[in-house]
Order: C-alpha cells, then sequence, then structure tokens
C-alpha cells in the first residue's frame, strides 16, 4: 500500500511539473528573447491604427509601457479581426491587445487581463445642467444613435422615467451635437465617442458613473498563467501612476 501511495505521490508531483513547465514556457521564451509579440488589427482608432507606416493609438502605447515594465521591447503583428484569436491560439504572437472585450464562450482557451478601458455606455450633458445623475432624466430630452445601444437602453429608459423623450440621430456624434446645441437634455452614447467629441468641447461633461460596461483587456492563451500574472501586475501599476490616464486622454484629443 505504502509502494502503491508513493508511486501515485510520485506520479502527480511529475505531472504537476510538466504543467507547471507548460505554463511557464511562454514566459521563460519571452524573458529568454527580450521580447513580447503582440497581436492587433490596426483598424481601429484611437486605440489602433496605421499612419506614414507605422502603427500609433492607446493600445500601441499601452503595450510599449507594459513591456518597458517588464524589461522588454515590443513587436506587433498584425491580423484582420476575426483572426487575432486564431492567431493567439497557433502562437504568432504572445498577447492579444487590439480592444478586445472578454468574451466568456472562449475562457476554455484563452485568459483575459484586468480592464484597462470601459467603451461602454456614458450620460452626456452640458457643464452647466441641472441634471446630476441618471434619476433626474424624468421628463428630459435624449438623444442617442439610432439603432446603436445607448438607442435600445433610452428605450428601456421610458418605462424608468414619466415623460423621458427619446430623439433618435444618425451618429453618435450628431446625439452629442444636439445637447450642445441646447436641441437635447442629455444623450446616451459609447464613451469612445463621448471621449473624442468631449476633448473638443469642454461645455459638455460625463454625468454620474458608466450606464454600461465593455470592458476592454489583453487576450493570452489559457495556459500562459505566468505571462498573465505578470501583465496584470504591471498593468495595475501603469494605471495606479496615471500613465494609463496619460495615455488615453492623449490618443482622445480632436
Amino acid at each position: 500500500m505504502n509502494k502503491h501511495l508513493m508511486h501515485c505521490a510520485t506520479l502527480f508531483l511529475l505531472l504537476l511539473a510538466a504543467a507547471c513547465t507548460r505554463q511557464d514556457a511562454t514566459w521563460q521564451r519571452i524573458a529568454q528573447d527580450g521580447v513580447l509579440r503582440i497581436g492587433m488589427d490596426p483598424t481601429f482608432p484611437p486605440f489602433e491604427e496605421f499612419a506614414f507606416d507605422t502603427v500609433q493609438g492607446i493600445d500601441v502605447d499601452l503595450a510599449q509601457a507594459l513591456a518597458t515594465e517588464l524589461g522588454l521591447t515590443t513587436e506587433f503583428v498584425f491580423l484582420g479581426y476575426d483572426g487575432l484569436y486564431d492567431g493567439l491560439a497557433v502562437g504568432r504572437y504572445d498577447v492579444l491587445l487590439s480592444g478586445i472585450v472578454p468574451d466568456m464562450r472562449r475562457t476554455q482557451d484563452f485568459a483575459f487581463s484586468e480592464p484597462y478601458f470601459n467603451a461602454g455606455l456614458v450620460l452626456i450633458t452640458r457643464a452647466d445642467s441641472a441634471i446630476g445623475r441618471i434619476q433626474e432624466m424624468a421628463d428630459r430630452t435624449l438623444a442617442v444613435e439610432l439603432g446603436a445601444d445607448g438607442h435600445v437602453t433610452a428605450t428601456e429608459w421610458q418605462r424608468q422615467f414619466p415623460d423621458l423623450t427619446v430623439v433618435p440621430l444618425a451618429s453618435a456624434e450628431a446625439a452629442l451635437q444636439a445637447v450642445l446645441d441646447e436641441s437635447a437634455d442629455a444623450a446616451l452614447v459609447d464613451n469612445i465617442s463621448a471621449q473624442l467629441f468631449l476633448a473638443a468641447e469642454p461645455a459638455l461633461i460625463i454625468v454620474d458613473e458608466a450606464v454600461t460596461v465593455e470592458p476592454f483587456a489583453a487576450v493570452v492563451r489559457i495556459e500562459d498563467e505566468e505571462l498573465l500574472r505578470r501583465l496584470d501586475e504591471v498593468l495595475q501599476k501603469v494605471a495606479e501612476s496615471g500613465k494609463l490616464q496619460q495615455i488615453i486622454s492623449h490618443w482622445m484629443r480632436p
């Protein structure tokens, strides 16, 4: 019996060691080469886009900041959006950083970092408006982008807030312009559109907290646990230092 238990224990330790070796293999190779390979689709400004044969944007600067904290350099690999997960699965790059919202259907094969940006809906109004929170939208006029998530949420709000008038317009920018022109009391749009518009229009502000959460996160293969741990550590460091917000503010300018 004792020999059997010892054999089982030895086998367990060997399997555990093999699993740990697989989990750490990617990080060991990255540390040895000194290069972090980043996959992205460079057609999503202001997060990533080509300009004069150089890729630029929030995700590019964030990748470089994370690599610097890890003592690494960056190498960017570009694919179309539909092929990004496949490229990561076959090892064309180590990290996927391309405005990715975590997909819970993929968690058997991939793991997601802590979020670094919320692209969800926000409520926008004029800085001199009496609206200070979402609950004050009764008897107001709300501009939205026709058919977008904000339009769907606004329709739901009409059952909650008495006499809320929803005005669908052609784009998020048109909805925000309606607030600026005072033809609407507020607008409900995605945070990316809001940030870009507000950078040029200080007369508008974001009211209250985000209405919905649509987090952007980095993605690694499920077995690359050590890489994910290190990414989360430096992502927290970059956020706490204010560097992340500096990067976002820089690329959200008009």
